[in-house]
């Protein structure tokens, strides 16, 4: 019985490891200013929710996903709602791929997720520039899309086998 219990914790806790993921990505802002890299940082929040919401949205809901943009905005210092759209816009992208692919691709995916970042990150600055005329870095900005673009294919493989491990525990 003590098994059947700790199989089914563990399966509960596999399948809300994505929620986990993202809340844990907001509330630490991760930097790397100890490293003394000045222009190294990417979204990781972005891949989390493009991966999870393309390709199993199940784990991944979009209540978690705007809760943890409000989180997001408070740790950050952004006006609030801002990163809450963002996601959301992400989510709204990646349902619209998910409809309209025949057979998912890597490199489909891949590009789809530029051109998201790039319109996620073009909305952000254009509304906190000129909306609430807030300073904004814009090659910092445009190192953080490269970053995030250039990790993809790094996290797509951990999340993959990831998202095997949830199946796994799900089926037995």
């Amino acid at each position: 019985m003590s098994s059947l219990n700790k199989n089914s914790f563990i399966k509960s806790l596999l399948f809300y490891l994505p929620v986990f993921f993202l809340f844990a990505s907001v509330l630490n802002e991760i930097d790397f200013n100890y490293l003394d890299i000045q222009y190294f940082s990417f979204n990781f929040a972005y891949t989390l929710i493009f991966y999870w919401t393309l390709k199993n949205p199940r784990y991944l809901n979009y209540g978690s996903i705007f809760l943890a943009g409000l989180i997001n905005d408070v740790v950050i210092g952004l006006p609030i709602g801002i990163s809450s759209f963002c996601y959301l816009l992400i989510c709204a992208v990646t349902a619209y791929l998910r409809n309209i692919t025949i057979t998912p691709n890597f490199i489909n995916d891949w590009i789809s997720l530029l051109f998201t970042i790039l319109l996620i990150n073009s909305i952000q600055v254009i509304s906190l520039d000129f909306i609430f005329s807030i300073d904004v870095n814009y090659m910092r900005y445009l190192i953080n899309s490269g970053f995030t673009f250039i990790f993809y294919p790094i996290f797509l493989f951990l999340f993959n086998n990831l998202e095997k491990k949830i199946k796994t525990q799900k089926n037995d």
